[in-house]
């Protein structure tokens, strides 16, 4: 039975490795994977390279903030056999695409795999991470370590000096030397600081 899986983390990891990975898994078997990747900006492109930290790489499908991934993956089913759908950044998801995502699942009978953020910089939800987390069929959260060796599980949005930043938009592209993965302990504590958190490469 097909299930709607939402792994998540802070930053940093290996949030697009593993998804890559669990694709490569399917294409070994000679499984057809679809992924999908969040528009980044106002770029106007129907497909876009992910790669991780490793190197791994693989090209995604744009999804755009009309995107209607229900009907876009029922056509491309008319075309070809789809053995399971891979989501990256899936944190940047409207409430309607993850339901879109459910009826993938349940109507489709095709596994998702959605990979993103919990919370942003603020320590706050993100809309497509809070329908995942309360409609996923399993939660999966993947470990990385805050500077001082715990588990790192919020996010701090920090200037050029490594300075915490604790007014914006939620949402900045393409800035990740600008986050810094920390512990609830760490987190709550340079959030409230002037000081700068660590010094940036």
């Amino acid at each position: 039975m097909a299930k709607l899986y939402f792994y998540y983390s802070a930053m940093n990891a290996g949030k697009t490795t593993a998804l890559l990975q669990s694709s490569y898994n399917y294409q070994e078997r000679g499984m057809h994977t679809l992924l999908y990747t969040a528009q980044s900006g106002s770029e106007k492109i129907a497909y876009k390279s992910i790669q991780s930290r490793v190197g791994l790489t693989a090209y995604a499908k744009i999804i755009s903030d009309n995107t209607n991934l229900f009907e876009q993956i029922s056509a491309i089913l008319h075309k070809k056999i789809i053995h399971c759908v891979l989501v990256d950044e899936c944190h940047f998801l409207s409430r309607n695409q993850v339901l879109n995502l459910t009826e993938v699942v349940d109507i489709l009978n095709i596994p998702v795999l959605c990979y993103g953020l919990r919370t942003d910089f603020r320590s706050e939800l993100f809309s497509g991470s809070l329908w995942l987390l309360a409609w996923a069929d399993k939660l999966i959260e993947l470990k990385t370590v805050c500077y001082c060796g715990r588990q790192a599980n919020r996010v701090l949005r920090v200037d050029n000096q490594g300075v915490v930043i604790k007014e914006g938009n939620q949402i900045m592209i393409g800035s990740n030397k600008h986050y810094i993965s920390v512990c609830r302990k760490h987190f709550s504590e340079k959030f409230q600081s002037t000081l700068p958190v660590l010094q940036l490469k």
